[in-house]
C-alpha cells in the first residue's frame, strides 16, 4: 500500500482550515500534514515533508502569489500547490496559473468538489510515477528508430524536420513537443511529469530541442538559491507536432 499524499492546509480563516482538513482526511490516499494561517508559517513547514499545499491567496502577512514565487526557488523538488481561494480577479488567477499550480478551486466549494480535485491529482500523480521509467524497446523498434529521418514540427509557414541523434526516440520527442507551449514556460520537472518520463530523460530531449532551435530556454531567478531553468516553444514552432515518420 502506497504512502498517503501529505497535505498542508494554508488559510487565515480558522473555520475554513478545520473544514478543509476534514475534507482532506476523509479523502482516500491523503493525510493532513499540518495547517498554517500565514504564508511565512507555511513556508517554514515545507521542510517537514509536504507533497501538496492547499493554498489560499489572501493571507495576513504575504500573499499567496508571493508564497508561490518563494516555493519555485526551492527548485523542482518542491511541493505541488492547489489554490483554494475566493480571489477571482484575472491578475491573481493568471499569476497563480503561471506558477504552474495543479488547480485553482474558487471558494465557496463543496466537499465533493475538493475531493474530486484531490482524486484527480492523485490519479495523475500515480500515473506519472508509474511511467517514470520507460519500457525497454525491442531490437526491431530500436532499428526502426535509428533508421528514421526525424520528426516534422508544423510551423505557420513551413514545416521543420528535427533530426534525432542516436539514443532519442521520435515518439518520445513528439510527446515532449505536445506538452510545450509558446507562451507559458515549463520546467524539466513539469515536462517530465506531463510526459511520464524521468527528469534526466526529459532533460536530454529538451536540450536537443534547444540546440535545434525549436524551443527557447530561460531562467527564473528567485530570492535565493539556483535559478529555475524553463522551456517554451520558440515563436516559429507552435504547439502542434506532426506524426512520427
Amino acid at each position: 500500500m502506497s504512502d498517503p499524499i501529505r497535505v498542508l492546509v494554508v488559510d487565515d480563516d480558522r473555520g475554513a482550515r478545520g473544514l478543509h482538513c476534514g475534507y482532506v482526511a476523509e479523502t482516500p490516499g491523503f493525510a493532513v500534514a499540518g495547517t498554517s494561517s500565514t504564508g511565512e508559517e507555511a513556508l517554514a513547514q515545507i521542510s517537514r515533508g509536504v507533497d501538496l499545499i492547499l493554498l489560499d491567496m489572501r493571507l495576513p502577512d504575504i500573499s499567496g502569489i508571493e508564497v508561490l514565487h518563494r516555493l519555485r526557488t526551492l527548485g523542482e523538488g518542491g511541493p505541488d500547490v492547489l489554490v483554494i481561494s475566493s480571489s477571482r480577479d484575472q491578475t491573481t488567477v493568471r499569476q497563480a496559473l503561471a506558477a504552474h499550480v495543479v488547480g485553482y478551486l474558487s471558494k465557496p466549494f463543496t466537499r465533493a468538489a475538493l475531493q474530486d480535485r484531490l482524486q484527480t491529482y492523485r490519479e495523475n500523480r500515480s500515473r506519472f510515477v508509474d511511467m517514470s521509467h520507460e519500457r525497454p524497446l525491442g531490437q526491431g523498434e530500436i532499428d526502426r528508430l535509428l533508421a528514421s529521418g526525424g520528426i516534422v514540427v508544423k510551423g505557420p509557414s513551413t514545416d521543420r524536420t528535427v533530426r534525432l541523434p542516436k539514443g532519442l526516440a521520435e515518439p518520445t520527442l513528439a510527446r515532449v513537443l505536445d506538452v510545450l507551449d509558446p507562451v507559458t514556460p515549463q520546467s524539466t520537472r513539469q515536462v517530465a511529469a506531463a510526459c511520464g518520463l524521468s527528469q534526466p530523460t526529459a532533460h536530454r530531449y529538451l536540450a536537443h530541442l534547444v540546440d535545434a532551435g525549436v524551443i527557447d530556454r530561460s531562467h527564473r531567478y528567485g530570492r535565493q538559491g539556483r535559478p529555475q531553468v524553463l522551456y517554451r516553444l520558440a515563436p516559429s514552432a507552435p504547439p502542434q507536432s506532426g506524426q512520427a515518420r
